[in-house]
């Protein structure tokens, strides 16, 4: 009895951590295409392919890296 008991916790808590996972998958997906719509609109560049848009990005990292203001850089514990 108490074998079944566990086997239904043990069921319930990978159902939970799917759902969760699916959750967390859903939401990233979402600020991602968020975010690609920002870069699309202030950068003005609809017309770029993915190949061309990453290009683009990788001139003006290290500038944006050296320039982002503390409040927006990551607080790592």
């Amino acid at each position: 009895m108490k074998i079944k008991k566990l086997d239904g916790m043990i069921e319930r808590s990978k159902i939970k951590k799917l759902k969760l996972k699916e959750k967390e998958r859903k939401e990233r997906a979402r600020r991602l295409i968020q975010k690609g719509v920002f870069l699309e609109k202030y950068f003005a560049i609809y017309h770029l392919d993915v190949e061309n848009t990453e290009e683009l990005l990788k001139i003006f990292s290290e500038y944006v890296k050296q320039k982002t203001p503390e409040k927006f850089k990551e607080q790592r514990q």
